[in-house]
């Protein structure tokens, strides 16, 4: 299978390197549900460079998960620009959001980011199979390797820890070649010292294979660890 075309590889006259990773622009998103509305985001902007590890804090029901669904190009502002690399998420077709999902993206969840009856080598090559990259099995081996887990690579998702399955999905990224990470409390069910191990591998995604990493959280060790940090408070940075 040839893998898929990236979103964002255009000649290099049309695709300027100073584009940022994500901007979000003015964006406002409404929910609505009969004559009730819930507004989760309010004009918010937000710029990430390139290679940076940026932290996004703020208390529950700021519009922190809203903003990360926007970013996937799993919803839709309701006003404003949602850019990644440059493009414009709204306007892309889905059969290119999806291409965007599978090459460009990776997200990694609280938990539930490992399919339960695969092992931690299966999981990674399959997320390599359904981007369409060649030598999935290997691929995954070298992987699990690089971020320790090696020993760990036969074993089902129940068999590993909460900090073993967090750092098999960033290995997945790592494979994949995600040029965006976006985390969803990542840390949020682990203790101190697999959150260290989790930080520690997402660093590892932006220092040594240029990933641009996104971390919603509410913890501030984790934000301490990040290049920025962002607060978020109603819809908005503060």
């Amino acid at each position: 299978m040839a893998p898929l075309k990236s979103l964002y590889v255009e000649p290099e006259q049309v695709a300027p390197t100073e584009w940022p990773a994500l901007e979000l622009i003015d964006v406002f998103k409404i929910y609505r549900s009969g004559p009730a509305e819930t507004v989760a985001l309010r004009g918010l902007d937000l710029r990430v460079e390139r290679g940076e590890l940026v932290a996004v804090l703020g208390p529950s029901g700021c519009g922190k998960s809203t903003m990360l669904a926007l970013a996937a190009g799993l919803d839709e502002p309701s006003a404003g620009e949602v850019r990644v690399f440059g493009r414009s998420l709204s306007r892309s077709a889905e059969k290119t959001l999806s291409a965007y999902r599978a090459r460009d993206l990776a997200v990694v969840f609280q938990s539930d980011n490992l399919w339960p009856a695969l092992s931690a080598q299966e999981n990674v090559a399959l997320s390599l199979r359904l981007a369409g990259r060649d030598s999935p099995d290997s691929a995954a081996a070298a992987a699990l390797q690089a971020f320790g887990l090696a020993g760990r690579r036969t074993h089902r998702t129940a068999a590993l820890s909460g900090g073993e399955q967090q750092r098999v999905a960033i290995a997945a990224a790592a494979a994949r070649e995600a040029r965006l990470v976006l985390a969803d409390e990542p840390t949020g069910e682990l203790d101190r010292r697999n959150e260290r191990l989790v930080l520690d591998a997402l660093a590892t995604l932006r220092r040594d294979r240029g990933s641009t990493v996104v971390v919603v959280t509410h913890s501030t060790r984790v934000a301490s660890a990040a290049d920025r940090v962002i607060e978020m408070l109603d819809g908005r940075t503060t």
